[in-house]
């Protein structure tokens, strides 16, 4: 075990040996293994966005299981999606990655300004597939998040016991926030402390805009003189927020972007101490090999950069 997986497992005082075996599992998996760093691939888009949206762009998509074998060809760390996709190639890909059973979900259909995913799979389906963790998406400033925090609180607390890991997708949306909100850095940075103080073990963000939307939060960082121009300082307040580091922070990769961007992105998320990405519709809506190219570049970054 490497000292820094040994460090961040000390972070997991509470858990029982088969969480943190879990945990072990996905740090020491890929092309990252050991380093504490993450690059794991989400296809959880077919549901949440439909499957034109999401595969057309690169056909090959449409299989379930062309994205075990990118997420393992790789080198990822995890691959995380809902039941169906798990379920249609965890036998053929078993034990090859550690695999996150994305356990809620919604569609785009409906056109309501405050999402309320459904549970969509249990802990008894993560078992059953070999799963190392669960997910589950928060919609903290929707007005049914009260729901969803209570849904997560009680599946997490089944998956604890069963030894298996939490990842909590953490998204501000909804009618208490506004568009440019739900990327805000101080909103990132509250929606980080709402998951970890959930009991998340690995916590996903937005990359943070330089935005603030809560006046009281804009009065607080302006008079601590907190630094928020670059994306490298806002990732900074992020993962302060996250326990001030002791709780594992990844930004996802949001909407397909050109080679360059995403490439930059990563380097300031890892400037600013972020210990990696799930990133989805930038690798898969790519062709094979370039989507292996760009997620190696990225793990690149991440092993080789150091927070500022």
């Amino acid at each position: 075990m490497s000292n820094r997986v040994q460090e961040i497992l000390s972070w997991y005082g509470a858990d029982n040996p088969g969480t943190l075996a879990n945990l072990y599992r996905i740090m020491t998996h890929g092309r990252l293994a050991g380093t504490g760093k993450f690059v794991i691939l989400p296809v959880d888009q077919g549901f949440e966005h439909g499957p034109a949206r999401s595969f057309a762009p690169n056909p090959a998509g449409y299989d379930p299981r062309y994205h075990f074998k990118l997420a393992i060809d790789a080198g990822c760390n995890a691959y995380a999606a809902p039941l169906g996709f798990i379920e249609a190639g965890a036998r053929e890909y078993a034990g090859q990655i550690p695999l996150i059973l994305k356990a809620n979900n919604s569609d785009s259909m409906y056109g309501g300004s405050d999402p309320i995913p459904a549970v969509t799979a249990s802990v008894d389906d993560a078992l059953r597939l070999g799963c190392a963790a669960i997910g589950f998406t928060i919609y903290p400033g929707s007005a049914a998040r009260n729901e969803m925090y209570e849904e997560i609180r009680e599946i997490a607390a089944d998956a604890k016991d069963a030894g298996l890991a939490v990842v909590i997708w953490s998204y501000p949306r909804g009618s208490g926030i506004s568009k440019a909100g739900e990327s805000a850095v101080d909103i990132a940075a509250y929606a980080a402390q709402v998951a970890a103080q959930l009991g998340a073990h690995i916590i996903k963000v937005k990359p943070p805009s330089a935005a603030l939307e809560i006046e009281a939060a804009k009065k607080a960082i302006e008079k601590a003189g907190m630094p928020i121009a670059t994306l490298a300082d806002r990732v900074k307040h992020v993962i302060q927020g996250a326990f001030d580091g002791r709780r594992i922070v990844i930004f996802s990769g949001g909407e397909a972007k050109g080679v360059d961007e995403v490439l930059e992105e990563n380097r300031q998320t890892a400037l600013g101490g972020g210990f990696g990405t799930i990133m989805g519709r930038n690798s898969f809506q790519r062709p094979y090999k370039e989507a292996i190219e760009l997620l190696h570049k990225v793990m690149d970054i991440h092993a080789t950069t150091n927070p500022a």
